[in-house]
């Protein structure tokens, strides 16, 4: 299975290679929209605040939003937080800066008048509903560094809790546009189980569209 990583400056994409590649995927790092648009997978990584990567990928943001509607895309904690529609962060008072808005929610900083900010370590998900890429998962542990989240709702797939509960896995409606707000790559063998399941789902969603491409046909 071939998985693309979206490179535009920022992430810890040595490491997500490496549990990609542990996970059974062929990696290709890339800042070509062309390659971007015909990949078999995407992962879109992340770290630092949201402003600044949603600037500097936006030359990929008309593909990536294309490419998401037929294939399987997995967003890695700031990554996850582009994918929606909008964040508090680094907005004024009052305002937000626009996500790509393919997970409909709000992205806020978590109350850092209850708990320390960043939340910084190791939590326990909950899985809220049945998902490929928490197959096999139950309430185990992941890595998280953030101090922006957004709140449990309809796409969320496992929630975790700091000062409030947010989505720790969250998906679009139609299921191939996932998200996690934890490092997968930095969380041991839960991380590598749900990259594994991630490229397991992007091999299956492919056949899929490939069988009904040649029905159609």
């Amino acid at each position: 299975m071939n998985v693309t990583v979206i490179d535009y400056g920022v992430g810890n994409l040595r490491s997500l290679r490496r549990g990609l590649e542990r996970a059974g995927a062929t990696v290709e790092e890339s800042s070509d929209p062309a390659t971007i648009a015909d990949a078999e997978a995407l992962v879109l990584p992340g770290v630092g605040a949201f402003e600044e990567c949603m600037r500097n990928s936006r030359p990929f943001h008309d593909v990536l939003v294309d490419a998401a509607e037929d294939t399987p895309v997995l967003g890695i904690c700031v990554g996850l937080q582009l994918l929606f529609t909008e964040s508090t962060e680094g907005a004024p008072d009052g305002e937000t800066v626009a996500g790509l808005d393919l997970i409909p929610g709000r992205v806020e900083r978590l109350p850092a008048d209850e708990v320390t900010v960043p939340h910084m370590g190791w939590n326990t998900l909950a899985v809220e509903r049945a998902h490929p890429l928490v197959e096999d998962i139950g309430d185990d542990y992941a890595y998280f560094v953030h101090s922006y989240a957004t709140a449990v709702n309809d796409h969320t797939v496992a929630a975790a809790e700091h000062g409030r509960r947010f989505a720790a896995i969250a998906a679009n409606e139609r299921g191939n546009v996932v998200g996690t707000q934890f490092h997968p790559e930095k969380s041991g063998e839960t991380g590598l189980k749900l990259l594994a399941n991630f490229v397991d789902f992007a091999r299956t969603w492919n056949a899929d569209e490939e069988r009904t491409a040649t029905a159609s046909d």
